[in-house]
């Protein structure tokens, strides 16, 4: 019996992080300093590997950088003192169903457009405090002061 418990529960926590995986949107690739991914309240230490989903929230620190691959090959790379939230991500490119949507509060971002941006340039947006980016082009650069 205690065997079974047992096998159950290693079951179940390695399965967790797979059923998790299901549902990313992209991955952390580089990662330098500080730099959290919070998802549904969660905060984690940004590593490379580290899950992104629709909702999460990108952070980094006064010395952090990050750089995330999203599904479509979107890259987004982040400096110093930044916070992006994903607000949206749609990638079904068969079904016709494609949109990118992205909060920024503050710092910097680069951006190089993936799949989506370049089928269906008005389905990927960046929100600052002060305005809406339409992605039109391929790559972009933004910067928002506190």
């Amino acid at each position: 019996m205690m065997f079974v418990r047992f096998f159950l529960g290693f079951l179940l926590a390695f399965s967790l992080p797979a059923f998790s995986d299901e549902a990313a949107i992209g991955y952390v690739k580089t990662v330098k300093g500080d730099a959290m991914v919070i998802t549904s309240g969660q905060q984690v230490k940004a590593e490379v590997g580290t899950p992104v989903m629709t909702g999460s929230k990108l952070k980094t620190g006064a010395n952090g950088s990050m750089g995330v691959t999203f599904k479509d090959n979107t890259v987004m790379s982040f400096g110093p003192n930044t916070e992006l939230t994903v607000d949206d991500y749609l990638y079904k490119p068969n079904q016709g169903q494609l949109k990118l949507g992205a909060s920024m509060a503050k710092g910097t971002l680069a951006y190089l457009s993936g799949a989506i941006a370049k089928i269906k340039p008005d389905a990927v947006s960046v929100k600052t405090p002060t305005g809406t980016i339409g992605v039109r082009g391929t790559h972009f650069v933004v910067k928002v002061d506190e």
